[in-house]
């Protein structure tokens, strides 16, 4: 799949992947601060922003969609960040081609299957998904009124906030949904899935660093999986970042620009 992709600034490559609702434009401050450090791409996934929408999602066709971005982009080697769904792909795609990899960061998720909130989680989203499918844009004639609805099923101002980014004006002036929540909440149960845990790995991932950011007040990368993160990535560093949530790249953006940037060291 062709992504739609943004492009910031010179020196190495480094694409970052942004989260389930999300989409580049979530990253783009970020992306101008480390512009004097990196050539930044930021694609939106599929069923995301501008990129194209499909019945497939999941994290192998996520994955090829950024392998197939780099060919055309011509990156044979580059750095890789990316947040929730997006560090999800990052990390599948770590595991099919380490050696196109010179650093990897990982913003609040962990390569597992979260069994102790799954059921939590997946209801969150399940709600989230179906007040956007079931919202009825011919009544609204402005995004405060979008928001207003969305208050009565999302009582996160924060991500009501990401949701609403994802309207879009249409020539007609109505109003439209950029992101596929159709196709979303049909593959929920394969967003949630993570690596496989195993005692022993085959192929560890070696040969570049790899930094593991968590969210001070996030349980999104469980201590319980800090060990099993390093029998996949042995050199791993887990850094947890204070006062922040799940959105790390919001509450705490210089932390986040400081720690990519540790990837050249």
């Amino acid at each position: 799949m062709k992504l739609f992709c943004r492009k910031y600034g010179n020196g190495p490559p480094l694409v970052i992947l942004h989260g389930l609702y999300g989409s580049s434009d979530n990253w783009v401050t970020i992306a101008k601060k480390l512009g004097n450090s990196f050539t930044v791409y930021l694609p939106d996934q599929r069923n995301h922003g501008q990129s194209p929408h499909s019945q497939i999602h999941d994290y192998d066709s996520m994955r090829d969609d950024l392998f197939e971005l780099a060919g055309d982009l011509n990156l044979k080697k580059f750095f890789l960040a990316g947040h929730s769904m997006g560090g999800k792909t990052a990390i599948s795609f770590a595991l099919k081609w380490p050696e196109m990899l010179n650093g990897l960061l990982i913003a609040d998720i962990s390569p597992f299957t979260n069994e102790t909130g799954r059921q939590s989680i997946y209801a969150q989203h399940f709600t989230i998904l179906n007040a956007i499918l079931s919202f009825d844009l011919d009544k609204i004639s402005t995004r405060r009124e979008a928001g207003n609805v969305l208050l009565e099923k999302i009582p996160s101002e924060k991500v009501r906030e990401l949701i609403l980014k994802n309207l879009q004006r249409t020539t007609d002036n109505n109003f439209a949904w950029k992101l596929n929540a159709q196709s979303i909440l049909k593959n929920l149960d394969k967003i949630m899935e993570g690596v496989e845990r195993q005692t022993d790995y085959s192929q560890q991932i070696i040969g570049f660093p790899v930094i593991f950011l968590k969210g001070g007040d996030s349980d999104y990368i469980p201590a319980v999986d800090f060990r099993d993160i390093r029998n996949v990535f042995p050199a791993a560093e887990i850094i947890e970042i204070p006062e922040a949530g799940h959105w790390i790249h919001v509450d705490k953006p210089d932390e986040v620009v400081n720690y990519i940037r540790r990837l050249l060291l």
